[in-house]
This record gives C-alpha cells, structure tokens and sequence, in this order.
C-alpha cells in the first residue's frame, strides 16, 4: 500500500510538471511564427491575415471558463477593464463562475462577455463572435451603457462616468461627433491593438460590414484596407502608441494562443501597426536623454610576442600618468604584483587592459622577463618598448 502511495504521489508531480512544461512552450511566439510577414502596408495585412486566419473557434459558453484563463487576476478576481483601477484598488471586483450575469441594475451587480468590436458591427456572425482576442469579461451595467456605439474620446461632459472613470458622451475626437465610449488611458493601447487584430483577422469579410449597424458604419469604410474611417485610425494609432503592450496584454496573447491556436499579431510585435497602417509608432519611443560622463576610461595594450634565442616567459607592463621617466626600471629577483600601475602577462596572450582610468594621458614601458620572484630576470637594456595613450 505504501508502495502504491509513492507511486501515485509522484504520478501527480509528473502530470503537474508535464502541464508546466507544456504551458511554457504555449506561452511563447513560435519559432518561425511570423517568417512569411516581409512586406508593408495591405501586403504585410494580408500576410499577417494568412498566418492567423485559421484558428479554434469557440462555443459561447466556452467563454466563462476561457476567462479563466486569459482574464485573471493575481488574486484570482476577474480582469475587467471597465472598472479596474490599475493604480488603485477597483471599487468593484467580481468572482469568476459565481457573479456571472445573470440580470443587473447596477454596476457590480455581476460581470458578462464584453464584444469590444460589437457584435451587431458584423451580424452575430462567427467565428466573431467568439474570438478571444476581441472579448472581454466586463461589468455587466458599464456593458450596458457602453451598448455599441464606437470607442471614442469624451472631453466634455460625459452621460455617465464608471467607477474607474470610463466615460460615456460626445465624441470630442476630430472627424466624429456622434457618441462613443471612452475607456481608460490604461486599456487603449489594448482594444486599439484588438482591433488591428480583427482587421486583419477577418479581412476577407470585413468590407461587407459597413452597413450592418449605424455604429459600426461610423468606424468603417467598406474596405478590406485600411477598413477604417480615417478618424477611427488615427485614434487607434495614437492609443497603441500612448499605451505601450503590457504584460497582460502578454500574458493574455499567450493563453488564447493556447485555446485558439492563433496569435494577435501586434501583441508579438507592435511595430507591425506602423508598417500596415502608417499610424501610431514606427519604432519604441526614443530615450529621454543622453547618458552623462561619456568618456573613455579603458586603455587596451597589445603587442607581437618578442623572438630570439631566449624568449620572455612573462611580460610586466608599467603605468605612470606623469611621464616615461616617472616608470622606474624593474629590479631582477623582485615581484611585481598586479596593481593599478603593473599588470603581469603570459608569453602568448599579446594583450591587457589598464581600467577604470581618468581623463589624462598615461604613460607606458614593457619588460619581457623569465623565472618568477627571486628567480625574475628582466630584459632592461637597450630601447625599451613605450607608449603614451590620452584619454579625453
């Protein structure tokens, strides 16, 4: 029996490992994921749509238990990014599978499958309609209030404001007036780069869209490329560039993978929303500011071993920053220990460095010698090889 115990108590370690190990090489791009997406603009699209087209599509139901996985929080709460407060603690938090929606009258009733690209946008149809990468688990009264009219931005005064100051109103950005919902700063960066992701995703279907829903019609254009209206892009290019690809969004790209089997491009590689659509940023954003004390502050001595008759089995390189005669001649029979001043060399390595040095100019006198200690004998006659090096 307690044979049989051992044996089914490292049965379970395995398995827990096996799991592990596997969601380790999930939750990573593939090598050799992206080696066909070369181009730019529609052709990069299109390469891109032939790389993840073809993907698990999800029942509905799915849904509750996937946000599991891809909407978690680190302490187990739902991830809802209508009323998460990622500075701060949310006033609302929901528990997966007991506050499903269900009917709500107030925000933190209860949480429900959130089409961040409404669902009405393209007639329920799938497999839309259950693609991760677009749905969120979200407050089910904010939901509500959000309906689906387009993301926007609301400088005025909004109809109604969440509990993390999402906000519902007039849309303020330049070529819409009609009203949108505003997300938070903290979560634009991650539905724009959903909906790059549906563009492409679905770009063999979403030109037919544009008049299925007054809403929808007001964000797209009737095209495969660039699919949106031009206020609708700029803004998406101006949110991916403000709010960088963060860890969840990360971590988030990878457990779909793990479900659906494709990935959402401009997660992997944000850069690719500049070469299709020429919005946002071309490259991560420059440095603030330069580094300071630039200088140089290692010298690098190398040299051709000496030939003859006898050749050194040593070399002992001395250093003084106030001249060739300040270098006082090494005695025979004397050690010299590596210091800031003397570095000892191998016959054979042709080369040393002097580090960690000031601005100034130092000066340089190399002995070849052989033994070692009481035995050193140091070749100091005739011309002696010097240098000086001026660091700035």
């Amino acid at each position: 029996m307690q044979n049989l115990k051992m044996y089914l108590y490292y049965k379970q370690i395995a398995v827990i490992l096996l799991a592990l190990l596997s969601f380790n090489i999930s939750a990573q791009i593939p090598i050799g994921y992206y080696s066909t997406a070369t181009g730019s603009g529609a052709t990069l699209k299109t390469q891109l749509y032939n790389i993840i087209k073809n993907h698990t599509a999800r029942t509905y139901d799915n849904l509750w238990t996937d946000f599991q996985t891809t909407d978690g929080k680190t302490d187990g709460k739902v991830w809802d990014i209508y009323t998460d407060i990622p500075a701060g603690a949310p006033v609302y938090t929901f528990t997966f599978i007991s506050d499903q929606c269900g009917t709500y009258t107030n925000e933190g009733d209860c949480y429900n499958r959130e089409h961040s690209f409404p669902k009405s946008w393209f007639s329920d149809a799938t497999p839309m309609y259950t693609d991760l990468f677009h749905l969120y688990p979200t407050d089910g009264k904010v939901n509500g209030m959000r309906n689906n009219y387009p993301y926007g931005e609301v400088n005025g005064v909004a109809s109604y404001t969440s509990s993390n100051g999402s906000k519902l109103g007039t849309c303020t950005y330049p070529g819409y007036t009609g009203i949108v919902f505003e997300p938070i700063d903290d979560y634009k960066g991650d539905l724009a780069r959903s909906y790059f992701y549906m563009a492409t995703c679905y770009e063999n279907v979403i030109a037919s869209w544009e008049k299925n829903d007054t809403n929808g019609d007001a964000v797209l254009n009737g095209t495969s490329y660039p699919a949106f209206e031009t206020w609708f892009l700029n803004m998406l290019g101006e949110w991916s560039a403000a709010d960088p690809v963060s860890q969840k969004e990360i971590d988030r790209n990878n457990a779909i993978y793990s479900i659906q089997g494709n990935r959402n491009p401009y997660i992997d590689h944000p850069e690719y929303v500049h070469s299709v659509w020429g919005v946002g940023n071309s490259a991560t954003p420059e440095p603030t500011n330069y580094p300071t004390n630039f200088s140089a502050r290692n010298i690098k001595l190398q040299w051709a071993d000496a030939i003859g008759t006898t050749v050194p089995q040593h070399y002992l390189i001395r250093m003084s920053a106030s001249g060739f005669n300040a270098i006082a001649t090494p005695v025979d029979g004397t050690a010299y220990a590596n210091s800031t001043n003397d570095q000892n060399v191998d016959y054979g390595v042709q080369q040393t460095w002097f580090s960690n040095l000031s601005a100034g100019t130092y000066y340089f006198k190399m002995y070849g010698y052989t033994g070692n200690g009481a035995t050193a004998d140091y070749k100091t006659d005739g011309s002696v090889p010097q240098m000086s090096v001026t660091i700035p």
